[in-house]
């Protein structure tokens, strides 16, 4: 009798924590389903960042949790989304994503949106304006292959330089060039970021410097620079995902959140020029 006691007690017990144990399940489940989503985007400290931390709390009102990862390179964002470290990133424009896949088999990326344009500009410790630039002076560019073409196509819409017939103006490189009549020289093998740093030690006669670069190194590209890039330029930055992410409810809430009035008006107010926001 007292084993059957036993054997009773032991039953009711092991039913009360089966019963514990759906109830503990139940909550997990209805907490789950009150959770944000998340995305992880990766970025340049400047403007990028700055923009999606503007965007953060208008994420936030849409249940949409915003995490930053911030990037002092061009190449680091790109490796980190492709391995899924990121659901995106915003850096880039369509022309330097479309390189990196070339030399990247692994990458498979697709432009979820248009943000905006950042015009690179040309800046001279010692000349006011192109028009001073002696002859053979020399022009420093990025290594970035990708922003060759724009980089020379600023130069011939100034009148400095004409590039062949024929050749695509994204895909021009120095030795496409068919005039020169100052005869510029050209060094192409500085990273990127670099650039500022090349400019403030008063390298070269002539330094081209992205904007971003150019803003994150306290410089003021519509006051510094002595030639800028026209706002209508096809370099557009863009939210950079992976093929078939494109259509993710999440991702297409942040290009909506970036082309927003409130972050359009912030990013005229607080680059002054620098930075142009975009529609597409």
């Amino acid at each position: 009798m007292k084993k059957l006691l036993v054997i009773l007690s032991v039953l009711a017990l092991a039913a009360l924590a089966a019963c514990g144990g759906n109830n503990g399940g139940n909550s997990e489940t209805s907490g789950s389903e009150n959770e944000e989503t998340k995305l992880v985007v990766g970025a340049s400290n400047v403007p990028h960042a700055e923009i999606l931390e503007k965007a953060q709390p208008l994420l936030e009102e849409k249940g949409i949790t915003l995490e930053i990862e911030r990037f002092q390179d061009y190449i680091l964002p790109n490796k980190t989304l492709a391995n899924g470290e990121l659901d995106a990133n915003y850096f880039q424009t369509v022309p330097y994503m479309d390189l990196q896949m070339e030399e990247n088999e692994n990458y498979d990326f697709v432009n979820a949106g248009g943000i905006h344009i950042e015009p690179i500009g040309v800046y001279s410790q010692e000349y006011e304006n192109l028009d001073a630039l002696p002859k053979g002076a020399e022009i420093i560019m990025s290594n970035s292959v990708s922003d060759h073409g724009r980089m020379l196509s600023l130069l011939e819409a100034k009148g400095l330089i004409t590039i062949e017939e024929g050749i695509d103006p994204t895909d021009a490189q120095v030795e496409d060039i068919a005039e020169n009549p100052k005869e510029l020289e050209f060094t192409t093998n500085v990273e990127a970021s670099l650039l500022p740093q090349i400019y403030k030690q008063g390298e070269g006669d002539a330094v081209m410097i992205n904007t971003n670069y150019a803003i994150d190194a306290g410089l003021n590209p519509q006051e510094d620079a002595i030639a800028l890039e026209g706002s209508d330029s096809p370099y557009v930055n863009v939210i950079t995902v992976n093929k078939g992410d494109e259509d993710n409810e999440a991702v297409q809430t942040l290009v909506e959140v970036l082309r927003s009035e409130d972050i359009q008006t912030f990013i005229k107010e607080e680059y002054d020029g620098a930075v142009v926001p975009v529609n597409e």
